[in-house]
């Protein structure tokens, strides 16, 4: 048989010495050139181009952005998901139809890998864009102040350069995976006129690279049962960090060095209690919450965010108890007055000042929103702990206007949850926050307190594949003597070569504070050194100080050391954040 016939043959498909009949040869080749003559003489239109951008920090968007990709090259779109570091912003004027997915972390920042194109964006090389169609799915947390602000702000910089909405902005809140399914759905409805081509495309054409969901997830999270708990700071010291080991025997999940643990807390009881007495309510009325009926009490300790506010919070309670307080501060929605409202006061002091009356249980599961689960960086690598996982966690405790308040969390984990008790659990891959594959190459990792968390994790991977890249860490917490988390692990592996240089700033042992920072700039030359032979860059802990403190500390290094200007010298540490040799688990 001739495959491929151009549109000038004229002789039959079915050579005369076929195997076949002349009958058979008569139908075959008219079988076959009635296919043809229909597919030549309709040829399918080119598929629509889709430009798909994410900015992720912990690797939710990044997912959703692979989602969307695949539904639209399944609906015939030819899509390109796109790292926005990697995306060259000098074909942003010539998109048509461009989608946005980007997070908010810190005090309302883009993620690392979405720094860059916010600023082009916001900058005066930014071209016109009217030739753009364009939507912005932002994923945030309401119970922090600049909620989806990264989305917000690129959302609203779009249309000032001339590009056209397909939609309206959706913002996601933690728990975002209806609205975000929302979003598509109105995507799918938006792009239809742009289509040009309905054929769905082979399944290897997806650039599907998701793996198949395992049986235990954050709708479903595993049982793991506490295998350890012991407290990692000596006697005297201030804070309170535990090590927490859980076990995984017979759930199937499996996780990676730099990833995080989901995990499902339950309220303080003592809270729930105080909640109940201070609006009249019955611990045992009975009420329906996720089409079960439970007591009030149950719901309340296990399913609803009872401690944090958030601008929705303060909106619900707003439309049932009308307060000209909450009008005020709902007014601007990005103002340091609510800002500081929500720093200082938890729902139980809101009852108070507003007078809150609810007169059953059912009114306020109206207004609570739902307790989420609290995502903690991983501390031990699966070579080196097969079955378990392990976390660093601190307890949060603290006054707030006089009364005793505790992290909600933190605290389940150190006072409620004892070894051979289960916590819910579910993991939380991050593919932005990985080793390098070469072994061989040099690792930088700064982690003050519990930021080093992953860098136990990262050391415990190294060791276990023998790499021969150096390893340098920098640690530093209040006390030497009682807040040297992990110090006889860390000197061993110091011992053993595995760590080559240990850096620690311990802030209170002098009378001038000295922080990981410090250390940094102290070690400048040799720091530059590393970075100039390939080395990766990791930084892990909090985000609106250390992890800002350190920036600029990489930055100040690189400029001093490279002989750059200040330009120069920021540009170096972008180009390594686009290489992604600068990564950050960062809250």
């Amino acid at each position: 048989m001739q495959a491929h016939p151009d549109s000038t043959q004229t002789h039959p498909f079915i050579p005369d010495n076929a195997p076949f009949s002349a009958e058979q040869r008569a139908w075959l080749n008219g079988f076959l050139a009635g296919i043809y003559s229909n597919s030549a003489a309709e040829p399918k239109a080119p598929a629509t181009p889709v430009t798909l951008l994410w900015g992720s920090q912990t690797g939710n968007c990044e997912t959703l952005a692979r989602k969307t990709g695949k539904r639209l090259k399944k609906a015939g779109f030819d899509v390109k998901v796109i790292d926005m570091s990697s995306y060259d912003v000098a074909k942003l004027a010539n998109e048509q139809l461009l989608l946005i997915l980007t997070s908010t972390y810190g005090d309302g920042e883009a993620p690392d890998n979405a720094q860059a194109f916010q600023e082009y964006l916001h900058s005066d090389q930014a071209h016109e864009l009217s030739k753009v169609n364009f939507a912005v799915l932002a994923l945030g947390d309401s119970s922090y102040p600049h909620f989806c602000k990264a989305g917000i702000d690129m959302d609203q910089r779009l249309k000032v350069l001339g590009a056209k909405r397909l939609i309206e902005r959706v913002d996601c809140d933690a728990d975002y995976e209806a609205s975000f399914d929302a979003w598509l759905h109105s995507i799918e409805q938006a792009l239809q006129p742009f289509q040009s081509s309905t054929r769905e495309v082979e399944a290897a054409d997806a650039d599907d690279d998701e793996t198949e969901e395992p049986l235990y997830h954050r709708k479903n999270p595993f049982p793991s049962t506490v295998v350890e708990s012991r407290l990692l700071n000596g006697e005297g010291s201030s804070k309170e960090v535990r090590h927490v080991c859980l076990d995984l025997a017979d759930s199937g999940l499996k996780y990676e060095a730099g990833d995080a643990i989901g995990i499902f807390p339950q309220n303080c009881p003592e809270l729930v209690d105080q909640l109940l007495e201070k609006l009249e309510l019955s611990a045992g009325e009975s009420v329906t919450h996720a089409g079960q009926s439970r007591s009030l009490h149950d719901v309340l300790l296990n399913d609803c965010e009872i401690s944090q506010l958030s601008r929705p919070t303060l909106a619900a309670c707003h439309a049932h108890s009308p307060s000209a307080k909450l009008a005020e501060l709902l007014e601007d929605s990005n103002s340091e007055q609510l800002k500081h409202y929500i720093a200082q006061h938890h729902f139980i002091d809101l009852i108070d000042e507003i007078a809150l009356k609810v007169t059953s249980g059912a009114d306020l599961l109206k207004i609570l929103p739902s307790l989420q689960p609290r995502l903690y960086s991983i501390s031990s690598s699966p070579r080196h702990e097969a079955g378990k996982v392990t976390i660093t966690v601190g307890a949060v405790r603290y006054t707030l206007n006089g009364t005793a308040r505790k992290g909600v969390a933190s605290t389940f984990l150190a006072d409620r949850v004892s070894p051979g008790e289960s916590v819910p659990v579910f993991f939380h891959p991050n593919r932005n926050f990985r080793l390098p594959e070469d072994d061989k190459t040099p690792v930088i990792m700064v982690g003050p307190g519990t930021g080093i968390a992953p860098f136990r994790s990262f050391l415990q991977e190294r060791e276990a594949r023998a790499a021969s890249g150096p390893n340098w860490l920098f640690f530093g917490d209040q006390h030497a003597a009682t807040d040297f988390l992990y110090a006889e692990e860390l000197r061993r592996w110091q011992e053993q070569g595995l760590l080559t240089h240990l850096n620690t700033a311990f802030s209170r042992d002098q009378a001038d504070k000295r922080y990981v920072q410090h250390e940094m700039l102290e070690a400048a030359e040799t720091l530059f050194e590393w970075l100039e032979a390939g080395a990766h860059f990791y930084v892990c802990g909090d985000a609106s100080r250390m992890a800002k403190d350190v920036d600029a500390a990489l930055v100040q290094i690189v400029t001093q050391c490279g002989k750059f200007d200040n330009v120069s010298g920021k540009a170096y540490v972008d180009q390594l954040k686009r290489e992604r040799r600068y990564q950050r688990d960062v809250y």
